[in-house]
């Protein structure tokens, strides 16, 4: 016979959710592809909605890539010969050649003398945030870091955790300053592209601000930042916001490879001896199968993509197409928060409009989503926009046709 109790007390907690707003509620499911065609980028069928395809522009794929053709061969070739899943965690029998080949690779993409990778990029952050801090780690963090940074430096219980103001290095230095003689280390944490913004964390004055005070630390003034939404579609090559803010001094880079890279996964880039001390001391690095083998390839080979003339074509596409959308929102009279990166967020303020116009957006064809409290701050709600290399001008110009019909 089932508990019951249980259930109802979690049934009553989804009551208070709705009731609050706050229900995601049931997931749009994806039924089918219709290539692109004419004018037109690929358009996406979903269940319950027959007839009817739409305009995706809530991807993370900002290149495209997962719809390429040779990342796809990639893949295929490799399950051919190597089957569906690893069969083990790495330090059994899971690393494939595939494995070490994408790390490698990865370790020269970013100039990073080792790499490993994860399951996803959320495993990677709570794997390697929770080792690198012990008792008398010091974690200072922005303000507005996804959630798995904010999870992970819960679980890690540090000595202090203190949170700047977003973007705020004067805040930040003040913090850094404030625990001298009190903690062996720093730990700062920053996401590279804040995902719901679209803006960049400064990365180059945060490394002066590490540099200035890592000589009073006895273990120094560290930088873990997550540029999960930057790698692939920031900065002049795709190598994110340490590139575009031309940085340095940054320790450990944490990225995806399931947002440009169009693919499954997450790593770091670091030096060797922290790579090399996580591959002992990363939980979710040890006790979980990794990425098979097939995905790791197909990784492989969109980095290749990402560092050629056709990656260099498909970011300049995109950061054209980002630039064509937000003067059409400015010419609109749309509040946005501008940005070369793809994210383009329009800032609705309002929770039962935002609602509004995620339901007419749908309506008419366009998928975008929509961010209200608590996932942003009261009176920061929005509907965030994504731009991907495989839009083209006439779905650029089609979204701002149905903007502009609503606000008539």
């Amino acid at each position: 016979m089932p508990r019951l109790k249980i259930e109802n007390t979690l049934k009553q907690k989804l009551t208070e959710l709705d009731g609050k707003g706050l229900l995601k509620g049931k997931e749009m499911v994806i039924v089918g592809i219709q290539p692109a065609e004419d004018k037109k980028g690929p358009r996406y069928v979903l269940s319950g909605y027959p007839g009817k395809a739409f305009l995706r522009m809530n991807s993370n794929s900002y290149l495209g890539l997962s719809l390429n053709a040779d990342v796809k061969k990639a893949e295929e070739s490799v399950t051919e010969h190597f089957g569906v899943g690893p069969g083990a965690v790495r330090f059994i029998s899971g690393t494939y050649a595939h494995h070490i080949a994408l790390e490698a690779k990865l370790a020269e993409f970013h100039k990073r003398e080792a790499a490993m990778v994860f399951s996803s990029a959320y495993a990677a952050i709570m794997g390697v945030i929770t080792p690198l801090i012990d008792s008398n780690t010091i974690v200072i963090s922005d303000a507005l870091n996804h959630n798995c940074i904010i999870n992970a430096i819960k679980l890690s219980r540090p000595k202090a955790k203190e949170i700047y103001r977003h973007l705020d290095t004067d805040d930040l230095e003040e913090h850094t300053k404030r625990f001298i003689g009190k903690g062996s280390r720093v730990l700062i944490v920053t996401d590279g592209i804040f995902s719901m913004r679209g803006d960049h964390a400064p990365l180059d004055r945060i490394a002066e601000i590490a540099d200035r005070y890592d000589a009073v630390y006895p273990e120094g003034v560290n930088i873990l930042v997550d540029d999960s939404h930057g790698v692939g579609a920031f900065g002049k090559t795709g190598r994110g916001t340490e590139e575009y803010t031309k940085a340095q001094g940054i320790d450990m880079i944490v990225a995806t490879l399931g947002k440009s890279l169009g693919v499954n996964g997450g790593y770091i880039a670091a030096s060797a001896a922290i790579i090399d001390y996580l591959r002992e001391a990363a939980p979710f690095y040890i006790y979980s199968n990794p990425i098979t083998p097939a995905e790791a390839a197909a990784a492989a080979k969109a980095l290749e993509i990402l560092d050629s003339k056709t990656g260099s074509k498909l970011l300049s596409k995109l950061r054209r197409l980002t630039r064509r959308f937000e003067e059409g929102l400015l010419a609109q009279e749309y509040e946005i928060i501008e940005s070369e990166h793809p994210i383009v967020p329009l800032m609705v303020r309002d929770t039962k409009k935002t609602a509004e116009m995620v339901r007419y957006l749908i309506q008419n064809g366009i998928l975008a989503t929509g961010l209200n409290y608590p996932v942003v701050p009261r009176g920061d709600e929005e509907i965030r926009f994504q731009v991907s290399a495989d839009h083209t001008e006439y779905d650029i110009d089609y979204a701002l046709e149905i903007l502009q019909a609503f606000k008539n």
